[in-house]
């Protein structure tokens, strides 16, 4: 089968191009308490990857420089266990921009791997700098969240869910927002985001009394970590062809990578985390590869964009993205 995703677009006149960079994304470390079996990052307690405090001062310069970057979307990882984390929220939030934090939730109630240091402080610390706090639960039922992120992770989420309710997180009444993630236990397709939304909702409120403002839906990319997973189950090649048949026009013209770019630990710029991952580096016109160290607005509006046979799953069925589903 040809999962040439080029081909997909050609096939429907499609044409992708950036429209804007209005999310910085930034991997500032792929350091992790957990080793969960999809994480593209590859993820896990023995990564040592780290954002140098110079590359730090380099993304907080380019958002200063760049008032139309509204948005920095700080991933790992874990980004909380990187020594300069808090004061990158700091400086970003001094600087008015909307700042997101991809958070595991287990890592409030987990000692930091390396330092053994308390990550308790981190509810009160997201609600002071008014943080989007973006975490992933794969499914309101321990079942099957345990299955995919390991034996007790449900139960550490509902009550670190609970800590930030605590301090205003999910609240009618509070302007501080708890995002929920949802990928599919398995190679499946996210149900529809809306009525999955409602399910959440409904039993997480009424089983744990937790409550949130949005859920996301997101697809297992095939690559690394899950990728490996199909090839040995026998899997990838059903997986890549549900993704091909349910490819979205709709959703494609919504892909993440024409609004955001990801930027890596050294400093590489990437179309998107996926890419990144891959090692797919960004390049302008020219073919020079980018980095935040010569970093060029106009250039990176005037890129092509990268794309692979792993973008089938951005664009199949509603759409995914860091921002959930892309079509309705």
């Amino acid at each position: 089968m040809n999962y040439d995703f080029e081909a997909q677009l050609r096939r429907r006149s499609l044409e992708l191009a950036p429209r804007a960079v209005d999310t910085l994304q930034v991997n500032i470390t792929k350091l992790c308490n957990q080793a969960c079996r999809h994480c593209h990052v590859d993820a896990s307690p023995a990564r040592t990857e780290m954002m140098s405090p110079e590359a730090i001062e380099k993304c907080l310069e380019i958002l200063e420089r760049h008032p139309q970057i509204a948005t920095l979307d700080i991933t790992g990882g874990a980004p909380e266990l990187h020594p300069g984390f808090a004061a990158f929220v700091e400086k970003a939030t001094k600087l008015k921009k909307h700042v997101m934090v991809r958070h595991n939730l287990t890592v409030q109630l987990d000692k930091h791997p390396k330092t053994g240091a308390s990550m308790e402080y981190l509810p009160q610390f997201f609600a002071r700098h008014r943080v989007e706090v973006v975490s992933s639960l794969p499914y309101y039922q321990q079942y099957f969240t345990d299955a995919q992120r390991g034996s007790g992770v449900f139960a550490k989420s509902i009550e670190a869910m609970r800590r930030l309710n605590a301090v205003g997180y999910g609240a009618d009444w509070s302007v501080l927002v708890l995002s929920l993630v949802y990928n599919p236990v398995g190679p499946y397709l996210p149900a529809a985001q809306g009525s999955l939304e409602a399910d959440y909702r409904r039993e997480l409120k009424a089983k744990f009394g937790v409550v949130f403002n949005r859920l996301y839906t997101m697809t297992n990319m095939p690559i690394n970590r899950f990728r490996l997973h199909l090839e040995k189950s026998g899997q990838l090649e059903p997986y890549m062809d549900k993704l091909l048949a349910a490819f979205n026009p709709v959703a494609a013209e919504g892909v993440m990578c024409r609004s955001l770019v990801s930027v890596g630990h050294d400093g590489r710029v990437y179309d998107c985390d996926f890419n990144q991952m891959l090692e797919l580096q960004a390049a302008g016109r020219d073919g020079r590869a980018l980095s935040i160290f010569d970093f060029d607005f106009d250039t990176l509006l005037g890129r092509r964009i990268r794309f692979g046979e792993h973008c089938l799953g951005c664009t199949a069925g509603a759409g995914s993205s860091c921002g959930g589903a892309t079509a309705e």
